[in-house]
């Protein structure tokens, strides 16, 4: 799918593993999307997006080598990892930087204490966070499934992938550009972005020279830089002059961490509003939504209604790509869950057809496969 493009200098709004190796005995104990379900490549106005989130995280320990390769395997046009920084400056991927709940560094003696408890935008987090440790340190690490009560058979790969550094992400995209045979896509989002500055470790300028590296930085790569938070996405088109697409993330609660930091009352919603839609096209290609704000729930815990959302950003030129769809029953609506257990899988497919429906531009999957499924109905009902 090719960006709604925006020119890249404009007035400032608000400014504000080494992996084990991935073998086809890994690949196929998983399920794979059906071999006649299309691919997209970006570029392709008429066909939405499939972000493999987190990689195919339904399937391997999330932001792993292993996961992006099998999302992209399965037919994800982009695959999804979540920056941070480690005390040397290096970006890796990681959902959080506190990282016991997706590593073993709770077995390793030798880290016992760097054990703490930080302020990470205005809450309190007690863990291991990855700008305590050299990227030689963290590299001993290995990464474990982050849901292992939901997620039980994805604990059998525990122990056997490192955590990637966001250079070893993109020199995975483009082999498998070239295996596949097809452009992936990559979709970073920074994290923490106001916290990481204020502790001299920001992720913006990194994160923009490594994507330069690899000639990413045009309006029309296949990439999409992402943040929850406003001012690093304006400050990295006016001041960094960066030409790729951004994507503005939001959340159906609260407010972005950089607006409450600087006493801004700005919510999500306010941002989200038709006019103010308009204000941020100036800056940003689209928008990243829970999906929530998509098509609430209803009291009962059944699909809504959709609201304008869609309508409204398309107004502004901008796309929406909507955040997350898993298969487990617990995340899926009353009325599209199989079964008694919460963890096993419900009606995922009717589900994302019902949001494509709404005209969305793409959406965020920990379920590549389901997510092509879902699309390939789509089209064909279209």
């Amino acid at each position: 799918m090719e960006p709604r493009l925006k020119k890249p200098t404009l007035p400032a709004l608000v400014l504000t593993g080494l992996v084990t190796a991935v073998t086809p005995a890994l690949l196929s104990s998983a399920p794979s999307a059906e071999a006649a379900a299309p691919v997209v490549a970006p570029g392709d106005r008429d066909r939405p997006i499939v972000v493999g989130h987190r990689g195919a995280a339904g399937y391997r320990p999330e932001h792993t080598l292993a996961s992006y390769e099998l999302a992209a395997r399965m037919g994800a046009d982009f695959i999804e990892p979540d920056l941070v920084s480690t005390k040397d400056h290096v970006l890796v991927a990681r959902h959080e930087n506190e990282i016991s709940g997706t590593t073993d560094v709770a077995s390793h003696p030798e880290f016992a204490d760097r054990k703490t408890t930080k302020t990470i935008d205005g809450k309190a987090v007690t863990g291991w966070f990855t700008e305590d440790f050299t990227l030689t340190e963290l590299k001993t690490l290995r990464a474990a499934e982050r849901l292992p009560g939901v997620r039980q058979e994805n604990t059998i790969y525990n122990g056997r992938f490192e955590v990637p550094t966001f250079d070893e992400v993109l020199a995975l995209r483009e082999r498998l550009s070239r295996e596949l045979r097809r452009t992936v896509g990559v979709y970073p989002e920074t994290k923490h972005s106001t916290y990481f500055r204020s502790i001299g470790l920001e992720l913006e300028t990194p994160m923009v020279a490594a994507v330069r590296r690899v000639h990413l930085d045009k309006e029309r790569a296949p990439i999409f830089i992402q943040s929850f938070e406003l001012t690093n996405l304006l400050e990295l088109r006016e001041k960094q002059h960066v030409r790729a697409p951004l994507v503005f993330l939001t959340s159906a609660k609260g407010q972005p961490y950089d607006l409450t930091a600087k006493g801004d009352p700005r919510t999500y919603a306010d941002l989200l509003t038709a006019g103010s839609l308009k204000d941020l096209s100036k800056a940003i290609n689209g928008i990243g939504p829970e999906k929530n704000q998509v098509i609430p729930r209803r009291a009962d815990g059944t699909l809504g209604q959709p609201t304008s959302l869609v309508d409204d950003a398309h107004a502004a030129g901008l796309e929406v790509h909507p955040y997350t769809f898993r298969n487990e029953n617990q995340f899926l609506p009353v009325e599209l869950r199989t079964g008694t257990s919460p963890d096993d899988y419900g009606k995922a497919i009717n589900e994302q057809v019902r949001f494509l429906e709404t005209g969305i531009d793409g959406l965020f999957t920990d379920n590549a496969d389901t997510g092509v499924v879902a699309r390939q109905e789509f089209l064909a009902e279209k």
